[in-house]
Formats: structure tokens, sequence, C-alpha cells
């Protein structure tokens, strides 16, 4: 008898048994749920995966064992219950294979999100102020680190691309090429909350706002319709070279991130919107509304960076994209638990990504540390509230003056100027008189409105006892430059 004869029926046998084996998928989790991670406090948590249909998955963290089965799309998901600060701790999970993941810490997570401003990292292309001092104390083993690489997708997608394989403690050597506001925003919540900071970065340089919303919410401006429905009828997912089209980092940077549980967002992005800042006013709140209405995590805090100052200085009073964009940021406010961070006093005339970020975290840290964790501190500039006409003089009334109002380098009050009924500006005097402002130029009789800082690159020196300053305002309705642009 041959070999080959007495070795078939063994032969057949081992093919079987591989065949059992491998008709099992191995448990598989998310580039999210890994060793390093954060998980958000005192929320449930989710975790979630893939294996075979049908296939009973267990997680078990601290004390907790938390069972179910996967559906017939290979999908699973178990909840946790709200958990306490602390750790590292580890988490297993189990099914056909084991998954250990190690070194978990429950603190507040925070999302950083945007264009270049946001994705500037401490060295690397942006090499921010000081940045070889701040990379190297940037030991805190404490805030952990999750950057996505830039992705694009025509539909949503249910997982993401990750920088270094995931989470990442914040060392010297993981810290160069990660988000420098993110970072110091997250340094500043950590210094002063005393709790373990995770940021997911997830940001794309010159990228505009409806990029970054759903399709099933942004359709619902006509001017990106078309868009959004030629994607949805494509027959499979393609990846687009270039992101500025609807939705197209929705799907590939912020979907696959929803089921994780997080406190809430900061966002610098605007400058791509710019020319078309009277479309942003739908635009931006829209964005907003659908990452809420996508979580499923109620309003959720959502805090922004006002755009700061670029381009050359004007001699006299001009119209500007920029101003009606910061215009537009600031009436987002209206929605609920936001808040804004002016930047245009630390901006760059020559430069579009300034390198003091270090200050633009700490301001988008002084909004969560008095509006999330409680701090009675100043957080806001003063905010344009009111005006009264009084002969050739108009006083304006402000919000968020703490400690009164203040004037910053020179000995008088820049950046305003008013017009009379034939809307043409001219600068204009101005002085403080407690928490109001009187302003009359010589050259308007009757004046019928006022503006601060409306300019690309304004020369304002308005700001709160506290340091923080005014937010650039008009108290007029006039046509804009970028009235109708789409």
């Amino acid at each position: 008898m041959q070999l080959t004869t007495l070795l078939k029926p063994l032969l057949t046998g081992v093919l079987s048994c591989t065949l059992i084996l491998n008709s099992f998928a191995d448990v598989r989790l998310p580039a999210l749920v890994g060793s390093n991670m954060v998980l958000q406090r005192n929320k449930p948590l989710n975790i979630w995966g893939w294996a075979d249909k049908g296939e009973k998955v267990t997680v078990s963290f601290r004390n907790g064992v938390y069972k179910t089965t996967t559906a017939a799309d290979g999908k699973w998901k178990v909840q946790l219950p709200a958990q306490q600060a602390g750790g590292p701790y580890t988490m297993t999970v189990t099914g056909h294979n084991t998954i250990k993941l190690d070194n978990i810490l429950v603190g507040e997570v925070w999302i950083a999100s945007g264009q270049s401003n946001m994705e500037m990292p401490l060295k690397g292309w942006g090499k921010i102020l000081n940045h070889d001092q701040e990379i190297a104390v940037a030991n805190y083993p404490e805030i952990r680190l999750f950057q996505l690489k830039h992705t694009t997708s025509t539909a949503p997608q249910e997982d993401v691309n990750p920088w270094d394989g995931g989470w990442q403690a914040c060392t010297p050597q993981s810290i160069p090429e990660f988000s420098s506001v993110g970072y110091f925003f997250a340094r500043e919540i950590y210094t002063h909350e005393h709790i373990p900071v995770g940021v997911i970065h997830t940001s794309w340089g010159g990228t505009v706002a409806e990029a970054w919303t759903s399709g099933e919410s942004i359709k619902k401006i006509p001017a990106f319709a078309d868009t959004v429905k030629a994607f949805e009828s494509l027959p499979t997912p393609l990846s687009p070279s270039n992101p500025n089209k609807a939705t197209l980092l929705y799907n590939a940077m912020i979907h696959p991130l929803l089921p994780y549980a997080f406190r809430g967002v900061i966002w610098y992005q605007g400058e791509g919107n710019a020319e078309r800042a009277y479309q942003y006013r739908e635009v931006f709140p829209t964005m907003i509304k659908d990452w809420r209405k996508q979580w499923h995590n109620g309003d959720f805090p959502f805090y922004f960076v006002q755009l700061a100052n670029f381009k050359d200085k004007q001699t006299q009073p001009v119209e500007s994209d920029w101003a009606e964009l910061r215009e537009a940021q600031l009436m987002t406010l209206s929605l609920p638990n936001t808040g804004m961070a002016t930047a245009v006093d630390i901006g760059d005339a020559k430069d579009i990504h300034p390198k003091n970020k270090q200050e633009v975290g700490r301001r988008l840290s002084l909004i969560a540390r008095a509006k999330v964790y409680g701090e009675k501190i100043p957080y806001s500039g003063p905010i344009y509230q009111s005006k009264l006409i009084t002969g050739n003089k108009v006083t304006l009334s402000f919000k968020n003056a703490d400690n009164g109002l203040v004037m910053k380098n020179g000995t008088s009050l820049k950046g305003f100027e008013v017009a009379g009924a034939d809307k043409k500006f001219h600068w204009a005097q101005a002085t403080i008189s407690g928490n109001r402002v009187i302003v009359s130029s010589n050259e308007v009789d009757k004046p019928v409105a006022v503006r601060y800082s409306w300019a690309d690159n304004p020369d304002g020196n308005l700001y709160s006892g506290a340091g923080l300053p005014a937010s650039p305002f008009r108290t007029d309705s006039f046509q804009g430059v970028t009235y109708g642009k789409k």
C-alpha cells in the first residue's frame, strides 16, 4: 500500500479540523479600543468590535463581566456602567480568541478637530513658540494621545486609521507630531483638575466645515445636496484625494468615533470657509448640531477658536471676509453649551499658522474649567451686548467684562469705527466708562453703526480686567462682501 494512501485519511482529518478552526473569525476591536486608552469617567462606556455571527463575546473590566452575542452582521457591543476616575486598569475581551488590554485610565476624553491650526504640531512643520523646551518637559503619563491619519470616504466608515498604532502616553518622544492646541488644552485640564486626560485628534489642514458634516445633515443645505446625493449613489465607497467635498471627512474621521464616550469637543477651523462667511452662519451650527445628533450624547460641550489676526494691516476702515467669518463664529454662541476663545490678538500678519498655541490652548481650557469643571474663573473676553445713541455719541455695553473693561497696549482705545446713514465708516475716538465704551467721531454727526476690530488684522486693544480680549463685532447688519457666496 502506498504511503499516500495511508496518509490520505489523516490529511483529510487535519484539513477538516483546520477548516473548522478557521471558520471562526477572531474577535477584533476598533483602533480606538486599545491599551493606553482613556475611558470617559461618569458615563456609560461602549466597548465594541467584530466577530463571527452568533459568537459569544465577554468583556472583563475591573470587577465587572459583560457578555453579548455577535449579531448577524458580525458586530457586537457591550455597555459598561459609568466608572470613577482612576487606573491603570486592564481589560480582557474573549471570544474565539482572547485580547488583553493594559495601562487603561478612566478620566476625561476630549476630541480635537478642525483644520491646520488644530493640526499644527509642536515641532514638525509647525514649530510653535519654544518648541524644543515644550517637548523636553512633555512628560505626562496620565495624558494620552490618539491621532488619526488623513482619510476620506464617500460613505460612513466603522473604523479609523491611526498614527503609531493607537493610544500613546504623552512623552517627549510621542508629543512632537501631535496637535499643539490639543496638547496644551489637555495639559491645562490635567494640571488644574488632577485627572487623566485623553485627546482624540482628528483634523486636516485647509479643510472646510461641510466636509466634517454628515451627508444626512449637510444635504439639507441646497449648495451641498448634489454632492452628497452623488456620493450616496455610488455602488462602493471611494476615498478621494481632495478632502474638501461635503461629508468626506465626517465619513472617515468622525463617524467611526461615534460609539466612544467623551466629554466634549475643541475646534479650530474657519479659514477654509472665510470666502463664504455668510454661508458659514448656517454650515457651522449645522455641523455642531449634526455631531450632537449623531453621537446621542446630548448637547455636549463644543468650544471653538475665533480666527486669529492675519494679513496686512489697513490704514482705513475696510470690509473683510475674515471679519465676517469671525462674526459667524460669534453668532454660533447662540447654540447651547458652546464657548469661544478669541485669538484676534495673538496672530501673525505674515503667517496663517501663528506660533503661540500655548495661549490658544489655555483660553480654550478656561472655558472648560469654568463651564465643565465648575471653577469660578473668567473664561471669555468682553462680548458686545447693546448700544445707546445719544447725539453724536454711541454707548456700548458688554457682557463678560470680568474685573471691568481695560485698555491694553497704548494710550488710547483702538479699533473702533463709526458710520452714519451713508454707511461710510470713519475711525472713532473711544473711552471706557465702567463696563461701557463711549464712541464718537468728529466726522459723523449722527452715528448709526459702530464696528470694532473689523478687519483681517485689526488693532483693537479692548480687554477685560481678567486679561482676555474683546471679540470683534459690529452693531450694523449692512450687507457684507461674502453675502450670497456659495
